[in-house]
């Protein structure tokens, strides 16, 4: 269920490694998210499920955040992924 980074941060170049760490805090919020709203699904208890929701949604604030930092120290990252926002809505405009 959890993942697992896919590689030795203690072996990335100094120039990149900041990129990596915060590429690794979305993925940890990524299963975080899958967690609480996993657990969520399965409660019957409507208030640890509102909890559990809510949690959530803070772990989704805190993808913004580090992704918000991400495309200021990679313009590559930026680029493709406004490519890829453009990708999606000619593929929906069709």
């Amino acid at each position: 269920m959890l993942s697992k980074i896919p590689v030795d941060l203690k072996k990335i170049s100094g120039e990149d490694i900041d990129k990596e760490i915060l590429r690794a805090g979305i993925v940890a919020e990524i299963d975080a998210i899958n967690l609480y709203e996993q657990m969520a699904a399965l409660t019957q208890n409507e208030n640890i499920k509102r909890v559990l929701l809510d949690v959530a949604k803070e772990e989704k604030t805190h993808i913004g955040e580090f992704q918000a930092l991400l495309l200021r120290f990679d313009a590559q990252q930026k680029q493709e992924l406004e490519e890829g926002s453009k990708e999606v809505e000619e593929e929906l405009s069709r």
